[in-house]
């Protein structure tokens, strides 16, 4: 190899690689090729000093450096194969691949590993051998994660379904106004968890570390407002979310939030709490009657949820702010409350973008199913 190769990083990148070394995520091989740069740096080793500390060829050392020089960091840290490499899985056995790895897992294995997989194609004659390395590129390539799931609610999409699916569709397509505002209401809750020793902070090329050790201080119930045309949300912390909260709730509503419109629709799920007759649990008749005089609700069809677009603000609340070990009331009350002060003086608002023809276009074989096919809309006039 008479080319020489010079590594020069800048703080930057040594920064970033060193940090990489620290989080233990990377693949072997990228961490092989990080260490390999942070040596070579300023000809600090040379390919051979480097070759034995790290247990690998000099040609992986002199590769690495080369296409650092002609690439940057990420050109040098890459694992995509050498032009003319032979491809581990030809394509019949990479489909065979894709497709046992959407199929059930083994009894006595609740999902697939990388492991699993390749030991079944063993199994199966379909290869001689096979490493968990070349298993987890192909599935990459796909975009699969056998040894992931997602929890999801397959509605019945009858008559009822559909009529309140459209009722909601119908309030968010409406125009703005002041006098009729409209406001999206659910609830979350929190756990509440204590350090038992002071968190370290994050330093260059160290993460934050907290102890895995932690009290539990009970749970703390959320209720989220949010005006999604006014640019507005609230969050309202409680103990629990019976009837009398979701009753006061709805009182702040009328006389504290939105004192001067007329009517307020409100957009809800079915829980049970979720009905007219809480405020008359909660309050006396007359008041009841009162708040309820200037209150529209709205509820979402069973297990469509997805439509209230206060479980999107929750789930940005959830990420922003939750997401972190708050130790009791007051402290959350305090988190939630900056969160929202921040989102309000922002105007942050939720563009919805599915609508009433969106859903019969989308729903269309489910529309078909209610009253035969001449109730599809697609078919016929709206």
């Amino acid at each position: 190899m008479n080319v020489r190769y010079i590594v020069e990083l800048t703080d930057t990148e040594r920064e970033e690689l060193v940090a990489l070394t620290h989080r233990g995520k990377a693949s072997v091989r990228r961490v092989l090729r990080t260490n390999i740069l942070l040596m070579a740096d300023g000809r600090a080793h040379s390919d051979e000093e480097i070759s034995r500390a790290l247990s690998t060829g000099t040609s992986t050392v002199f590769r690495t450096k080369r296409r650092f020089v002609e690439g940057g960091v990420e050109h040098a840290l890459s694992e995509a194969p050498r032009p003319g490499g032979r491809r581990k899985l030809d394509t019949k056995q990479e489909a065979t691949l894709i497709a046992l790895a959407c199929t059930k897992p083994p009894d006595g294995r609740a999902t697939w590993t990388m492991q699993l997989l390749g030991d079944r194609l063993v199994a199966m004659g379909v290869v001689d051998g096979i490493s968990d390395e070349t298993v987890r590129r192909r599935l990459r390539e796909n975009a699969l994660k056998p040894w992931q799931e997602k929890m999801w609610c397959i509605p019945e999409v009858d008559a009822d379904y559909v009529a309140n699916m459209e009722d909601i569709l119908d309030i968010y397509a409406l125009p703005r106004d002041e006098k009729r505002p409209m406001v999206c209401f659910d609830e979350t809750f929190k756990q509440l968890v204590g350090e038992t020793r002071q968190p370290i902070l994050p330093q260059p090329g160290k993460p934050a570390r907290v102890d895995y050790e932690y009290r539990r201080h009970g749970t703390a119930n959320l209720f989220m407002f949010v005006a999604p045309l006014e640019g507005w949300r609230h969050v309202k912390v409680t103990e629990r979310k019976a009837n009398i909260d979701f009753a006061e709730c709805m009182r702040d509503l009328v006389d504290v939030h939105f004192p001067d419109a007329d009517v307020i629709r409100v957009v809800l799920d079915n829980l049970s709490t979720h009905r007219p007759g809480a405020l008359y649990k909660a309050f006396p008749a007359a008041e009841a009657r009162r708040i309820l005089r200037r209150l529209e609700f709205h509820h979402t069809p069973k297990h469509g949820s997805w439509l209230n677009m206060a479980e999107i603000e929750i789930g940005i609340l959830s990420r922003q702010c939750l997401d972190q070990r708050i130790p009791d009331d007051e402290s959350l009350r305090h988190q939630v409350a900056a969160w929202e002060a921040r989102r309000n003086a922002a105007g942050e608002g939720i563009r919805w973008m599915f609508g009433v023809e969106a859903a019969r276009t989308k729903l269309a074989s489910a529309y078909a199913s209610i009253n035969g096919p001449e109730a599809n809309p697609t078919a016929q006039a709206a």
